[in-house]
């Protein structure tokens, strides 16, 4: 079986399960595992590099306003490898690519491959698909000792003990202008035990204001703009200007401002997600992050 993988999430499972050597192509961004890197790139980004966050921002409602797409496939190169199983995503209108034109051109491969859409919203959500994807590649006793392990771990996190005053959690997936962490997220941050603000377990991620940010007085700030790594992440926000009344913030006032990597844990609905939970869990316990994976939270408040 010849896989194309137009997601990084999906190329990430692909691997966890064992059906990595199938893997014929992957995106521009698939970089984890790092073998992931050597296969041979068939979707692009239309975006020039070097862009602030505040420019990807109006590039990609300009281009979501007349119903283009920011990402592009090299039909030639994906014909040439002729896959048997294709995967993509209908989760996230900013990293589709441009559905009719896909729809289209899927049509006229010669290999007339199988095309399966990952739509997670949640973590069980997630488990289901790694198993799904280990059904469709003949992997899934793998893929059900991978997921078995995972809700261990997520089971763990659940039954810890927690503090009496739950604190009021808000995570940023994207600085400027700020959106609030949506699908995955709020569960995650309940599971760890706090309080997910200015967000709804299972829904799209949303633009906010400063003020609803200010007036959500949250405790803890976690800084996780999708497509970064830690060091992009301090960088970011090193370089944004706060708004008037950002330091009365209970999350500033008390050293409670965080940032992670949000591209390998929180934005990839894939088995890091568990990590990332296991992240958040830590940051409202105020642990110790030595145990954790290395360049994957800081403290920056």
């Amino acid at each position: 079986m010849r896989i194309a993988s137009f997601l990084p999430s999906a190329t990430e499972i692909l691997f966890a399960i064992g059906a990595g050597p199938n893997v014929a192509a992957v995106t521009f961004e698939c970089d984890f595992p790092p073998e992931a890197r050597t296969c041979p790139h068939v979707v692009f980004s239309h975006l020039p590099p070097n862009l602030s966050p505040a420019e990807i921002d109006a590039i990609v409602s300009a281009e979501g306003a007349k119903g283009r797409s920011l990402y592009f496939v090299d039909l030639p190169a994906l014909t040439a490898l002729a896959p048997d199983l294709i995967i993509l995503q209908d989760l996230c209108r900013v990293c589709a690519i441009d559905s009719p034109t896909l729809a289209r051109d899927m049509a006229h491969l010669p290999s007339q491959p199988r095309v399966i859409s990952l739509n997670a919203h949640s973590l069980s959500a997630v488990l289901a698909e790694i198993e799904l994807l280990g059904d469709v590649t003949n992997h899934a006793a793998e893929a059900l000792m991978l997921t078995t392990a995972l809700r261990a771990r997520i089971e763990a996190v659940a039954i810890s003990p927690k503090p009496e005053i739950k604190p009021r959690v808000l995570c940023l997936e994207w600085l400027d202008p700020p959106f609030q962490g949506g699908h995955w997220i709020p569960e995650m941050v309940t599971l760890a035990g706090g309080i997910p603000l200015l967000a709804t377990p299972g829904e799209k991620s949303r633009r906010i204001t400063w003020d609803e940010i200010l007036t959500s007085a949250p405790d803890i700030i976690v800084v996780m703009p999708c497509g970064y790594h830690l060091a992009e992440t301090i960088a970011q926000f090193r370089a944004l200007t706060l708004p008037p009344g950002w330091d009365t913030l209970p999350a500033v006032r008390n050293g409670r401002v965080y940032a992670v990597d949000g591209t390998a844990y929180f934005s990839r609905p894939g088995p890091r997600l568990v990590t990332g939970l296991e992240i958040l869990h830590a940051i409202l316990r105020g642990d110790d992050f030595a145990r954790l994976p290395p360049d994957s939270v800081a403290s920056i408040a």
